[in-house]
């Protein structure tokens, strides 16, 4: 039964060109507060200019017009440094920041409320025909400088680390940050109306985590071999932070340094 209202349930269709951006225009004001007006932004974002111009050529593609769709992409590249090809499939308000140096290839599909900084690549791996070029879900926030790399899959909500080289599969809810891309555990960004979290500097740092388990360890050993060589104990570092020597610049050990003081 329920298969079969499944089955006849209407799809929802989706939005014309004209909305669709309009979206586009009303998600740069959502993202970027430097944004004052409809007019700014439709003059000087070259960001909104290369999506606006992909939507007009990636209809050409499917409709068959390939040299026209590759032409106006081609202009559209000249005018903006961005260069998406027409045959990728960009969902709705997708938002380029700064629009400088950004690669999208052919293949690549890129879900609903995706955000991307300069200097991001969707590349491919491959010299054969097919899917090549990797797909992101909805909500993606990808770093100045990352490049995502082959037929890979980027879940929901993920956040790519700038600079980041991405060449595995990444799930939902995730941060991923280094050469080669580490998924690492997510901190808490602020929240936001539209449910975008944007903090994409908020990143862990698990070299530095990897080499604070090691100090800790190391301490554990100086005191057992003191003990058994009857010797004084080492000096306790426990009021340092172990993670760097920032100081108080360190958000990792701000609680530490209020604690102290």
């Amino acid at each position: 039964m329920s298969e079969a209202i499944a089955m006849t349930a209407p799809s929802i269709p989706a939005p014309g060109l004209w909305a669709t951006l309009k979206e586009d225009l009303a998600c740069v004001f959502e993202r970027d507060p430097a944004a004052r007006s409809t007019l700014e932004v439709l003059t000087t974002y070259p960001g909104v200019h290369a999506i606006l111009t992909h939507r007009i050529s990636h209809r050409l593609w499917r409709s068959g017009w390939r040299y026209a769709a590759r032409f106006l992409s081609f202009a559209g590249r000249t005018l903006t440094n961005v260069d998406i090809h027409p045959g990728a499939t960009i969902g709705r308000r997708f938002f380029i920041d700064h629009g400088a140096c950004v690669v999208i290839g052919e293949t690549a599909e890129v879900g609903n409320d995706v955000t991307l900084y300069h200097g991001v690549t969707l590349g491919g791996t491959s010299w054969n025909k097919g899917k090549r070029h990797p797909t992101l879900a909805d909500g993606v926030v990808v770093g100045a400088g990352a490049k995502i790399l082959g037929p890979i899959s980027i879940g929901e909500r993920v956040r790519v680390g700038a600079n980041s080289v991405v060449v595995k599969d990444v799930p939902a809810d995730r941060t991923v940050v280094g050469i080669p891309g580490r998924i690492v555990d997510t901190r808490i960004g602020r929240p936001t109306a539209n449910g975008i979290n944007l903090d994409h500097n908020l990143l862990p740092d698990p070299v530095a985590k990897s080499i604070a388990c090691l100090i800790d360890r190391i301490e554990t050993l100086e005191k057992e071999l003191a003990e058994m060589r009857n010797e004084p104990p080492p000096p306790d570092h426990s009021g340092e932070c172990k993670t760097c020597s920032a100081g108080d610049l360190c958000c990792e050990s701000e609680s530490m340094h209020e604690a102290m003081h």
